[in-house]
């Protein structure tokens, strides 16, 4: 008896033990953030985690997206001069440089100030808690969302268009919302809901499902169209990588015969496309 009674007691404290552990993980207050760095990442529940070795993108390496460049550093500088400036979406074809736009705009405005957060799209329901320690910071900030893309009964759908636009707390003017989404309106659209539409007196009114996708993307104040390349900007930015690689010399015409079959063989005439081939291309030939 006094053996069953002394199990019992070791396993209800141990039990008691787990239970201590677990709410400590949960409650211990979250580490410092190292102001220091220039880069984040969001590590959910409560954790700004610095990135001291970010991906170095210079604007000048990126060939064949010249108005979107244009845009998107005019709107940076207004947001780093105090100005009004807009959240920006970045959509359309893949491999087309949208994400490596955002890190060549940090890279190049680093040194005056911004900031750039990564926050993955499972974690946008975490942006009250991302932004609360920015109020009041020296630094400008950009949260980077990448790859976006929705359900529409995410919860990070609905968290985000409230720090867009409709959030009761107000938004810290130190912050802006850079996000990049191969789809237009980061929802699947489906053919049903373009059929819900109505013709009134000449005008197109979108049925309920169509307004509420579209409703995200428009509180989006500036949006950036990237579209798959031409055959000659794509061998253009081809031969730009080569040359940053320190490619040896070849024949162009077979150079650009192979780039082109690497193209076909993918699908696709990108800028992503194209740093793969060079990569290839350069490693092959190496001495």
């Amino acid at each position: 008896m006094n053996n069953e009674l002394e199990d019992r007691l070791l396993a209800l404290v141990k039990q008691g033990e787990r239970v201590l552990d677990t709410l400590e993980n949960r409650y211990k207050p979250a580490p410092e953030t190292d102001w220091s760095a220039t880069a984040f990442r969001w590590r959910s529940p409560d954790n700004l985690v610095a990135v001291h070795n970010p991906h170095q993108i210079k604007l000048d390496a990126l060939h064949a997206i010249e108005p979107q460049k244009q845009a998107l550093r005019q709107n940076t500088e207004q947001f780093l001069q105090g100005k009004p400036a807009n959240n920006a979406l970045l959509w359309g074809a893949r491999g087309t440089g949208k994400s490596s736009l955002i890190k060549a705009i940090y890279h190049e405005f680093s040194a005056d100030g911004l900031r750039l957060i990564e926050v993955s799209a499972h974690d946008l329901v975490d942006l009250p808690d991302i932004v609360a320690p920015l109020f009041g910071r020296p630094e400008r900030f950009l949260v980077f969302a990448d790859d976006l893309s929705f359900e529409a009964d995410d919860p990070s759908y609905k968290a985000l268009k409230a720090a867009l636009d409709g959030s009761i707390a107000a938004a810290p003017e130190n912050v802006l919302i850079y996000a990049t989404s191969n789809r237009r309106h980061l929802l699947p659209e489906y053919l049903q809901e373009n059929r819900d539409a109505q013709n009134v007196d000449g005008e197109i009114h979108h049925g309920d499902a169509v307004e509420e996708k579209i409703s995200l993307s428009e509180r989006f104040g500036l949006w950036l169209s990237f579209y798959p390349f031409k055959q000659q900007a794509y061998l253009e930015i081809v031969h730009t990588h080569l040359n940053n690689l320190g490619a040896k010399a070849v024949n162009t015409k077979q150079v650009e015969r192979a780039a082109l079959q690497w193209a076909l063989a993918r699908g696709s005439r990108s800028g992503r496309v194209a740093w793969q081939f060079a990569r290839d291309w350069a490693g092959r030939n190496a001495d």
